[in-house]
């Protein structure tokens, strides 16, 4: 290889300056600049030496020459030989086109600054913010959520880094959320994966840091690699939250995240739920509203005047609050026995509509003997269930709903998915049947003899995206509600869709409960990014292993028709060893946006509960 000339290496050095940005452009500009300025000089002190009049020497000239290159009007009021004319014509001419190559540098590199600024890529001052990695329709909720947690704090901040434009960002979140009240959005754009656009977060001061699932394929291996990214940062780790679809994933994301990292299990939680919605009618609505922050929300307190008091006790201590279980040093257990003594190394969890609103009662609470209704718990029987369509969550559902039926109970499969009814293996108590069946067929549907059925679950199918999945649903429900009406038939319907948007469409079709999986997911993650410790609260309340959430015939508790405050009924419940936390009210079952259910009454509230009412308690199946 020859070796490179002089030219060729001064021209390598010159392209290299040249690629170094604006700055070296307006260097190499006003080298060009002095450059002109000295040849015009020494041409006019060369030319026309004694001109113009008054000149005081080469000085001067140099200052006279920067004035014509920097403002070439001025040649109109020179006056002197033509030599003098033609170098400051020229000389003007060279400075109109460094004027105008310095103000298009000027502008292109503004221009770049401003598009950097839009881009999102200056780093956050902020602390005690919340942290928000990556994009999925569950920001809408988390933000929502987060919102209203920090309606009465001051100079609260949600940061959000995604692969996203940043305005786009800012705009799609003010649209779903509307007004922010006093909470301020910072969008960033970035990977979450790269440490480099994590560093723009500023993570060591951040209050949580929650990671978003991602739409798309194999959406677990990247929330594994931010969790990777997130534990590889030097300095303070704040709690992080993250979210995924898979259980199968769980260990490998445990070891990418390490202790400080809180995982929730999309599939497993949203199945719970089905399962659990589709046995207990309303139990939907009560979970969203107790991991919204509108209704009633969970709290931890430690109450001094509580400790040696028993459990039952307890459940009377509060007028304004419900106590539901205990948070103790080998952790969180719902509705225990009610001689239960509470301990000083305990605290107490309850549902309160504010914080403000926990307060000791002062005196007995108010109770009415006559009206408590000592009433057995019916005998389990086997049951019917039906599920319509199939996706990649209704193995883990079939086997969830395995663990709650009785022995001999069928579950009746009709689907035209080709995996419907496979990897079923093993079930204890059901009896799978599985026909292929076009779930938006009204004939279709009334070959199934529904009315044979007690439970009736509706899936989203997962072979079609999410709005045409969802489209398909809300025909498959308006179907069921018409035979119902029309047929006389009674069963509950339980249906999971994508959209919260659909929502308020599928309240037509008067379907028992509504599961939104990524709104209750994005609802779950916003709670635990406001308190971690809440996490196990919630798992033991989506577990089927001890206390649940019942909605049971209100007769079985108090007298139906009778005028009673809600202490009797709290206390009707805790001489079943159950806790009672609300109530349903039949008549506005089908109205928005509680369906009835009223959480966390007062206790000295008067009610009146009829036939068909519900009581909302935690207890043992």
């Amino acid at each position: 290889m020859s070796k490179a000339t002089f030219r060729e290496r001064a021209r390598y050095w010159f392209d290299n300056t040249m690629s170094r940005g604006t700055a070296s452009l307006i260097g190499w500009l006003a080298v060009v600049s002095v450059g002109l300025i000295v040849v015009v000089a020494g041409l006019t002190l060369w030319l026309a030496p004694n001109e113009p009049d008054g000149v005081n020497g080469p000085g001067h000239v140099l200052w006279i020459s920067l004035m014509h290159a920097l403002n070439p009007g001025k040649l109109a009021s020179d006056k002197g030989s033509t030599a003098y004319m033609a170098v400051m014509f020229a000389g003007s001419i060279g400075g109109l086109f460094i004027v105008s190559m310095l103000v298009g540098l000027l502008s292109n590199g503004l221009k770049q600054k401003v598009d950097r600024l839009r881009r999102g890529r200056s780093r956050i001052v902020e602390s005690g913010h919340t942290v928000v990695l990556g994009w999925s329709d569950q920001v809408f909720t988390i933000v929502a959520e987060l919102v209203k947690a920090h309606a009465s704090q001051k100079g609260s901040v949600i940061a959000v880094l995604a692969e996203r434009d940043k305005l786009t960002m800012e705009d799609d979140i003010r649209e779903a959320v509307g007004d922010l009240g006093r909470t301020r959005l910072v969008c960033r754009t970035g990977r979450p994966t790269e440490p480099r656009d994590l560093a723009l977060m500023n993570l060591a001061t951040a209050r949580s840091v929650v990671v978003l699932s991602p739409e798309g394929e194999d959406p677990d291996a990247h929330v594994i690699k931010i969790l990777l990214a997130l534990a590889k940062r030097r300095g303070v780790h704040p709690p992080v939250v993250a979210g995924l679809t898979s259980s199968r994933n769980i260990a490998a994301a445990r070891l990418a995240g390490g202790k400080d990292v809180h995982l929730v299990d999309s599939d497993d939680t949203a199945s719970r739920l089905i399962v659990q919605s589709s046995r207990q009618s309303g139990m939907s609505v009560v979970c969203m509203d107790l991991l919204n922050f509108d209704g009633g929300e969970i709290y931890l307190r430690t109450p001094k005047k509580l400790v040696g008091v028993t459990y039952g006790e307890a459940l009377h201590a509060y007028q304004t609050a419900s106590v539901i279980g205990l948070r103790r040093p080998t952790g969180v257990v719902l509705n225990p026995p009610m001689d239960t003594v509470v301990n000083a190394d305990d605290e107490v969890i309850v549902i309160a509509h504010d914080d403000s609103h926990i307060r000791l009662a002062a005196g007995k609470p108010s109770m009415d003997e006559s009206a408590i209704v000592e009433a057995k718990a019916p005998p389990t029987e086997p049951e019917r269930t039906l599920l319509l369509n199939w996706n990649g969550r209704a193995e883990q559902i079939v086997r969830y709903l395995d663990g709650y039926v009785a022995p001999g109970s069928v579950l009746e499969v009709a689907a035209d998915h080709p995996k419907a009814g496979t990897g079923l293996a093993g079930l204890r108590n059901l009896t799978v049947n599985v026909k292929d069946c076009d779930t938006t067929d009204r004939y279709a549907l009334e070959s199934l003899g529904v009315g044979l059925f007690q439970h009736v679950i509706v899936l989203s199918d997962d072979r079609f995206d999410a709005h045409h999945a969802d489209t398909r649903t809300l025909m498959t429900l308006l179907q069921l509600r018409d035979m119902q009406s029309t047929l006389g038939e009674h069963y509950s319907i339980v249906s999971e869709m994508h959209d919260e948007s659909n929502r308020a469409l599928a309240e037509v079709t008067e379907a028992d409960d509504i599961v939104i999986s990524d709104t209750v997911i994005g609802l779950l993650l916003a709670q635990l990014a406001e308190n971690r410790h809440l996490a196990d609260v919630f798992s033991y309340l989506f577990d089927s292993r001890g206390s649940e959430i019942y909605p049971r015939p209100a007769a079985s508790y108090v007298k139906t028709g009778t005028r009673v405050h809600f202490s009797t009924v709290v206390e009707s419940a805790r001489r079943r060893g159950e806790t009672a936390i609300g109530y349903r009210n039949a008549l506005a079952r089908n109205d928005p946006p509680h369906y009835g259910i009223v959480l966390n009454p007062d206790k000295s509230e008067p009610i009146v509960l009829n036939k068909g009412d519900s009581v909302i308690v935690l207890a043992e199946r």
